[in-house]
């Protein structure tokens, strides 16, 4: 029978993937993170001064009571980026990273603005992470490209400047511009100047959106704010009527396994509701959002969707492709990318593969 095909993270590791939601923040290394805490001479806002200390510190996040709590463990890294040489390095190293688990797709997001605390303009900014990642395409077989993202919790001008910046780099780099942070009490309906400003300026768009708030906060991104694809979107099966739109669409879910048992928008990857939404026809797409505090990985994600959320070989394959699809790049590029990974790809189809 296909549909009890079990593969191993060897199997997946071999599959050509994409990555479409990845924070640069949540990206980096915990040797990198020492090594800059030392040379920047702020060893003392760490938790730890040695590699094995700074892991044991950071199951810590495991703990967090919500999302709001876990966003807080990002204020590490965000610290230690914002130089120049430290926004290069540590793009560099995610798409090393990536490339070394066969990932050859990587949409790398962040937010500028919190990289500009010492001096740094939100060009110069955006141009180091640029840098560091044309650099790693050279030194690798991926492809890689930036979404920006605007932040709930900030008020809409800055938002519309990032929306500004993503407008500014469109075709050089950036391929979309996202909205991102704690949804409770943070609507995105109140950053609609940047998401129309943006919109107008034909800009690929992506929100997060249903992660820890309901189906409400899909129903803004998609029909305030124009998104193209939702991040999470995990608690679209609460709303039978939207979810039938979104499958009518095709609207892809980025979906974050590790991250959601983590924030607590789940109990466990078990009850996650991946297997639901597969099941109804929704594009899906898995994803790590922070390799650094979900210690994980895209061949890791996939592997625990597999064997923890009940998503068959053949599903798995098709998600797994559905990076590719749904990727923010030019039709052309991303069907080449489609064949490149199809023609590579070690499993074939199976019988309970659907016909997406």
């Amino acid at each position: 029978m296909t549909d009890l095909i079990k593969l191993s993270r060897d199997d997946i590791l071999a599959w050509p993937k994409a990555e479409l939601h990845s924070h640069l923040d949540g990206a980096m290394r915990l040797e990198t993170m020492l090594d800059l805490a030392v040379a920047q001479e702020k060893l003392d806002i760490l938790p730890s001064e040695t590699v094995e200390g700074l892991h044991e510190e950071l199951l810590k996040i495991d703990d967090s009571a919500d999302l709001t709590e876990y966003l807080t463990w990002f204020s590490y890294t965000i610290r230690l980026m914002q130089s120049k040489n430290s926004l290069y390095r540590v793009a560099y190293e995610m798409a090393e990273d990536f490339a070394r688990e066969n990932v050859r797709y990587l949409e790398v997001r962040y937010g500028p603005i919190l990289h500009t605390e010492e001096g740094l303009t939100l060009e110069e900014v955006n141009d180091a992470v640029l840098q560091g990642l044309r650099a790693a395409e050279q030194d690798y077989d991926i492809r890689t490209a930036v979404i920006v993202c605007g932040l709930r919790d900030r008020f809409e001008s800055a938002s519309l400047r990032q929306a500004e910046l993503a407008v500014e780099y469109h075709g050089r780099g950036v391929v979309a511009f996202d909205l991102a942070g704690g949804e409770a009490g943070n609507p995105a309906k109140t950053h609609l100047g940047a998401f129309y400003y943006a919109r107008n300026h034909l800009l690929n768009l992506t929100i997060h959106a249903g992660e820890s708030w309901g189906p409400e906060s899909i129903r803004q991104a998609l029909f305030y704010c124009g998104a193209h694809r939702i991040g999470h979107g995990i608690t679209l099966l609460q709303d039978e009527e939207l979810l039938q739109y979104v499958v009518n669409h095709q609207i892809p879910l980025e979906i974050c396994p590790t991250s959601n048992v983590q924030t607590k928008v789940v109990e466990s990857f078990e009850t996650h509701p991946i297997y639901g939404l597969v099941e109804a026809g929704v594009p899906v797409t898995v994803n790590t959002d922070s390799r650094l505090f979900s210690r994980t990985s895209m061949t890791e994600e996939l592997y625990r969707v597999h064997t923890r959320c009940n998503i068959s070989a053949g599903h798995l394959r098709e998600t797994a492709l559905n990076g590719f699809r749904y990727a923010f790049i030019p039709w052309e590029e991303r069907q080449q990318q489609l064949r490149d990974a199809l023609a590579e790809f070690p499993m074939p189809p199976t019988r309970d593969t659907p016909a997406w």
